[in-house]
């Protein structure tokens, strides 16, 4: 018999913000996390905006989490993930110490790691010899590191890996979580994805493919998911991190509840390494099977979070997917795409989204797409356009689709 997972604590690293608190409240805002780059010199590049975390300054976290020695040893995208794991450890009121440490464990999403690292210090190699490059960078470049200095930070000794599906990472890991407390292999995981790809090859790489809105001169309106003149997505960065746990652990610790997981769904387009299948097939099943896990029917579902980038192909396939699967119901469902206002931040959109999506089921109300001012017609279901909206709802679900053809699907609701 499957045991029962919820949802106790929330944490997160954005270019809005870095505290859930005020992440939730700039996304109902409707704010822009989305700037002109800081995070590296951008004159040689067309591309010039992203939705870097400004002003990074781990040591000014709260506590001093990280000092200046860990820093060193960990890449940005590790960085991240320490700090929104910080956030949601102590929002969820758990005591490691108390805990079983075999029984629990981290499974956390990347789609790339450390990226920065690899740069940085083959840039090193070329220029001063193989002598100066840091005996830190492969510690530091894995894509496990960061999950890896969460168990050691927190003594969990249980289930821990990484998973890399690109852009639907978290949501595989969140899966992959989920499953792992279902069937009795641990009571509680901290999941969920962290990235922090903003650098120069990474920018260089999506801009040459033609991947990138190139809105140099308007950034904060350059993400417009399901817009007719949206012209791609925004490079962005952060993490997403939540605890998840068995409900009955989380009952005889008296823990704050805030959903229950419901399913999870995962499926391969099989088509093209970047383009999404246009009729959006695979991304279809991804949500059927997550349905099919929680044992709901579509019309159980009020809210979608959509994967939402901001591409012309990939909104109009999302949207063919969701009409396929909710069928008559699709024009009831309220939609919205986080990355309106975060950009795309690759492997940890999917934790991000998670965040706001449960965000959305507690308060009742659905955080707004932004910059959708002239709608696609080929996109024509309800996107909660540039206006929070108030709305009791039961369950949703949350989409991350990727390069590869990978797609991940999540269904979480209120406590049954």
């Amino acid at each position: 018999m499957k045991r029962r997972v919820v949802i106790t604590g929330l944490g997160v690293v954005s270019s809005l913000a870095c505290q859930v608190k005020d992440f939730w409240a700039k996304l109902l805002a409707g704010e822009s996390g989305v700037h002109d780059l800081r995070v590296f010199d951008v004159g040689a590049f067309k591309v010039k905006f992203g939705g870097d975390v400004h002003d990074w300054n781990p040591e000014a976290t709260p506590e001093a989490f990280l000092d200046k020695k860990e820093i060193k040893r960990l890449d940005r995208f590790s960085q991240f993930a320490q700090v929104a794991c910080y956030e949601a450890v102590k929002d969820s009121g758990l005591d490691f110490s108390k805990e079983d440490a075999w029984r629990c464990g981290a499974i956390l999403g990347s789609g790339i790691g450390g990226l920065n690292e690899i740069e940085e210090q083959l840039a090193k190699m070329i220029a001063k010899g193989p002598d100066r490059v840091s005996p830190f960078t492969v510690p530091k470049m894995m894509l496990n590191a960061a999950g890896g200095n969460i168990s050691i930070r927190y003594g969990l000794r249980g289930v821990n890996y990484s998973v890399a599906t690109a852009c639907a990472s978290s949501n595989n890991a969140i899966g992959a979580a989920f499953k792992t407390i279902q069937y009795n292999d641990a009571d509680v995981v901290i999941t969920g994805g962290t990235e922090a790809a903003i650098t120069p090859m990474s920018l260089a790489s999506f801009q040459n493919m033609k991947a990138l809105s190139n809105r140099n001169e308007d950034p904060k309106r350059a993400s417009r998911p399901f817009d007719i003149d949206r012209d791609g997505f925004v490079l962005s960065e952060g993490a997403g991190l939540l605890i998840i746990e068995e409900l009955e652990h989380a009952k005889a610790r008296g823990a704050r509840i805030y959903c229950e997981l419901l399913g999870v769904g995962a499926s391969a387009d099989a088509g093209h390494i970047t383009a999404p299948d246009e009729n959006g097939t695979g991304a279809a099943r991804a949500m059927t099977e997550a349905l099919r896990d929680a044992g709901m029917n579509p019309t159980d579902i009020q809210y979608v979070n959509a994967h939402g980038t901001s591409t012309p192909l990939g909104d109009k396939a999302e949207t063919q997917a969701i009409k396929r699967v909710f069928g008559d119901h699709a024009k009831s469902l309220s939609v919205s795409s986080t990355k309106s206002q975060l950009g795309h931040t690759l492997g940890a959109s999917g934790g991000l989204e998670l965040v706001a999506t449960v965000k959305s089921i507690c308060d009742s109300v659905i955080a707004p797409t932004i910059n959708l001012d002239n709608q696609d017609p080929a996109c024509d279901l309800d996107y909660t356009a540039n206006q929070p909206r108030e709305r009791q709802i039961q369950a949703a679900i949350s989409n991350s689709f990727g390069f590869g053809g990978h797609n991940a699907c999540v269904v979480v609701g209120k406590v049954r």
